[in-house]
């Protein structure tokens, strides 16, 4: 080969490697990358094994549809297992991976990084977890639950115990059973005060973790007590074992409703099944079902790429909730990109287009609350719906509603004024 040739042929492989290595760059120019905890492995993971599945599924979609305002979306997910310090050990792999924002999951996880989040300027998302004081963009400027929080899941309970009493709470015992932990005692704070206003007797009956034995107490609910109505936060094994037991002890389930972590349809399967829970009632923050034209388009996706529809399928509470915490990502990055006239947003730019979401991908068609972000209300209003087992599978009871929102708003003030 002359001197001439080798030097045509070195020219010719370093320029293709600039332009390889310019591709890669303009490729990530083009890339939001997100960080993403999850328990696929650990206590959680009957919720983690489908909400980060469907979270996957709708960014796929997404990114099959041609991505966010030009930019594909990227997921680095790292399983926890529920523990503290992994989560802080990804928190650290997603700055490197050069994300932008976190999905959390777990509040311990949480309430370990709320300093990280803030120093590092990384917005965090916390749907169904977390602290209600959290709501307060002011005060937890990174962080944003996008969801009705244990204070306004109780405040919507209470409101729907109301209507389902006539209209009148005054003299009415209403009992409180949950979760001995933090996040189960969290919403007593909001209906003891709502005791006050509206006139009901309340007992708070707590239940020692791991939840699978409260024989006791729901003897003392139903036998004792004698409620007009029974509010459950319970978590993992427990809501199942609340049903049973409050069934075998003859108190009617169409009076019971529990919160977003008693209700999905692993809940009423290990209670014996959609026909022994008939009448039960659950707080949702999205929609139940695969009745929803985005549900169908993920399916037709996969169906498209030769691949079978996972288990997390069968779990349609749970899935929903992943792709709504999906579509409100997606709607804060659009948000970004446009304020920048098309250019790559950082931390700082994001946070600002959550605070601007008021519109979501119109395929949710209805999966999704009327929610309308701001920089004072990181919650979005605090909507929730009520669905019933009614006929051998949930059905929707109500509309979107917001139960007691001045007196939920009330704690907010009072509890970040500490």
């Amino acid at each position: 080969m002359t001197h001439t040739r080798r030097h045509r042929l070195a020219f010719g492989l370093a320029a293709g490697a600039l332009g390889l290595a310019s591709t890669a760059a303009l490729a990530q120019e083009k890339e939001i990358v997100i960080g993403a905890q999850c328990d696929r492995t650990g206590p959680t993971q009957i919720v983690g094994t489908v909400i980060c599945p469907a979270y996957h599924h709708y960014m796929a979609l997404v990114n099959k549809r041609g991505g966010v305002e030009g930019y594909k979306i990227r997921v680095v997910e790292i399983d926890h297992e529920y523990k503290v310090p992994p989560a802080i050990e990804a928190h650290e792999r997603f700055k490197k991976e050069g994300a932008i924002m976190t999905s959390a999951f777990g509040t311990p996880q949480l309430l370990a990084l709320l300093k990280k989040f803030e120093e590092d300027k990384m917005p965090v998302t916390s749907p169904g977890i977390g602290s209600s004081a959290a709501a307060d963009g002011k005060k937890f400027p990174w962080v944003f639950p996008i969801a009705a929080t244990y204070w306004s899941q109780a405040g919507g309970a209470v409101q729907f115990a109301k209507d389902r009493l006539g209209g009148n709470l005054k003299g009415k015992k209403i009992a409180y059973m949950f979760f001995d932990n933090p996040a189960g005692r969290e919403p007593i704070p909001v209906i003891e005060d709502l005791a006050k206003s509206e006139g009901f007797q309340l007992r708070t009956f707590g239940v020692p973790s791991p939840g699978i034995e409260m024989a006791a107490q729901v003897l003392d609910v139903t036998s004792r007590f004698k409620p007009d109505f029974v509010i459950a936060h319970l978590f993992g094994r427990a809501p199942a074992v609340a049903i049973k037991e409050l069934k075998g002890k003859g108190f009617p389930l169409s009076r019971v409703v529990g919160l977003v972590w008693a209700g999905a349809e692993a809940d009423i399967i290990a209670a014996g099944g959609f026909g022994a829970a008939e009448g039960y009632n659950t707080i949702q923050y999205a929609g139940v079902g695969d009745n929803y034209k985005v549900i169908k388009e993920i399916k037709d996706l996969l169906k498209s790429e030769g691949k079978s529809l996972g288990k997390e399928f069968e779990s349609t509470v749970t899935f929903n909730r992943g792709v709504y915490q999906g579509a409100v990502h997606v709607a804060a990055i659009a948000n970004a990109i446009k304020a920048k006239n098309g250019g790559k947003p950082n931390g700082e730019d994001l946070r600002k287009g959550f605070e601007s979401v008021a519109a979501l991908d119109p395929t949710l068609d209805g999966l999704a609350p009327p929610l309308k972000l701001s920089a004072e209300d990181h919650e979005g209003g605090g909507w929730v719906q009520v669905w019933s087992v009614k006929g051998g599978k949930f059905v929707k009871t109500t509309d979107w509603f917001q139960g007691f929102r001045a007196a939920v708003q009330k704690h907010v003030a009072e509890e970040n004024k500490k």
